[in-house]
């Protein structure tokens, strides 16, 4: 089965030795090669030859090995050497020598092991066989294709409980590193495309056109994760444009709501110099949780339950100020096509006529700052039309295609 390239295996080999000889065996069973990496610190093991031992990956993550040894200071040495099997793995990919990767731990092991993994692209298949499999990982795993894998017993040695488990991880591993993906011949080209349940009508929309036109649509969904998913695989060259129709999390970043996707959104497609329209969809909301976990600095503030566990408030006159520059400050920047498209009827489902958060003057506050902080280069457009119009997501797809088939 092995292509050239092979599977790499990284842990502790220090303290767990016997396990990973145990997951080498069963991967070279599948007929692949591996490359093995010690992210141990405490020492080696001789059971299996070690491409990569501990000293190594410590100077890739800037120490040395007998330094962290004599420190004792653990939670140091763990950074030190997810960085360092980090850099290796951006070294390994770019040589084209890998094409799956596996990891196995308890704690320690389990936080280098996805430190690592955040290295490789979509399309690498990831696992980690973890004591904290059951736990929320969702920090460390962040927006990478990693399968998670309970080790019920610890990671502590072979028994009749973990070695079924290393053994079906294996082969798990191998299936999909043997995997391809089907491509659509006749795809023109791939779009990202942002939403949310008040943007789902314009997305629909866009999706039945870009799609008609023969172009491959992603749909993420603007939750914070969603949004830092879709920044990380525009910079793995995933996509050749962007329809940024709900720039939400821009909100949530600036007034702390749970949808945040940090201050780089919207930063993507300009690095990576991709034609981009965008939106200021779902400006007018930044999302809570239940309403006791609202902040009391905002309980005066207007809100609106639209789930029992999703709680939104309404921007107000100051915050669209700030939102609006914030919104075009990285479009600016871009030497790509890029537009900013505003839809004057309202930017969400609920900022409609006669619905919760219709405030005209609000969202002209938000408008005349996009308008006074453009960019010459920018594309400024203006509908009198609502986000969720036909017409509108027409005028957006239109907007898109014409920087795409110039």
């Amino acid at each position: 089965m092995s292509s050239g390239k092979s599977v790499l295996i990284l842990g502790c080999f220090d303290t767990k030795g016997e396990v990973f000889a145990y997951l080498r065996e069963c991967i070279l069973s599948h007929g692949e090669r591996v490359i093995m990496m010690n992210t141990g610190v405490m020492g080696s093991t001789d059971r299996f030859h070690i491409d990569f031992e501990s000293e190594i990956v410590a100077l890739e993550g800037g120490a040395n090995v007998a330094d962290l040894r004599r420190s004792r200071d653990r939670g140091h040495a763990i950074e030190v050497m997810g960085a360092g099997a980090g850099k290796i793995i951006d070294q390994l990919i770019a040589r084209g020598e890998i094409k799956a990767i596996v990891g196995m731990g308890g704690g320690g092991g389990t936080y280098i092991a996805l430190e690592a993994m955040q290295h490789a692209p979509l399309g690498i298949p990831k696992i980690c066989i973890s004591t904290l499999a059951a736990k929320d990982l969702s920090r460390q795993v962040g927006n990478k294709n990693i399968v998670l894998v309970p080790s019920i017993v610890d990671v502590a040695g072979l028994n009749s409980i973990i070695s079924p488990i290393i053994s079906q991880a294996a082969a798990a591993v191998c299936a999909m590193a043997a995997t391809t993906a089907r491509e659509s011949a006749d795809k023109k080209g791939s779009i990202a495309i942002s939403m949310f349940g008040n943007t789902t009508p314009c997305v629909d929309f866009c999706t039945a056109l870009l799609t008609a036109k023969g172009y491959e649509v992603l749909s993420f969904h603007a939750t914070g994760v969603g949004g830092i998913a879709m920044e990380a695989l525009i910079r793995e060259g995933c996509f050749d444009a962007v329809l940024d129709v709900t720039t939400t999390e821009l909100a949530d970043e600036l007034c702390g709501g749970i949808c945040s996707a940090g201050p780089t959104r919207l930063s993507a497609a300009t690095e990576m110099g991709l034609p981009q329209v965008v939106v200021p969809g779902c400006l007018d909301m930044v999302n809570f949780a239940h309403p006791d976990t609202i902040p009391s600095k905002y309980k005066e503030r207007e809100f609106y339950s639209w789930a029992p566990d999703v709680t939104l408030m309404r921007t107000n006159e100051e915050e669209n100020m700030i939102l609006g520059k914030r919104l075009v400050e990285h479009v600016n920047r871009s030497a790509a096509a890029a537009a900013v498209v505003i839809p004057l009827k309202g930017i969400s489902q609920i900022d409609s006529v006669g619905n919760v958060f219709y405030r005209p003057a609000v969202n002209e506050v938000l408008f005349d700052s996009i308008r006074n902080e453009v960019g010459k280069k920018v594309s400024l457009i203006e509908m009198n039309a609502h986000i969720n119009d036909e017409e509108f997501a027409g005028l957006l797809v239109d907007t898109l295609l014409g920087m795409l088939e110039l």
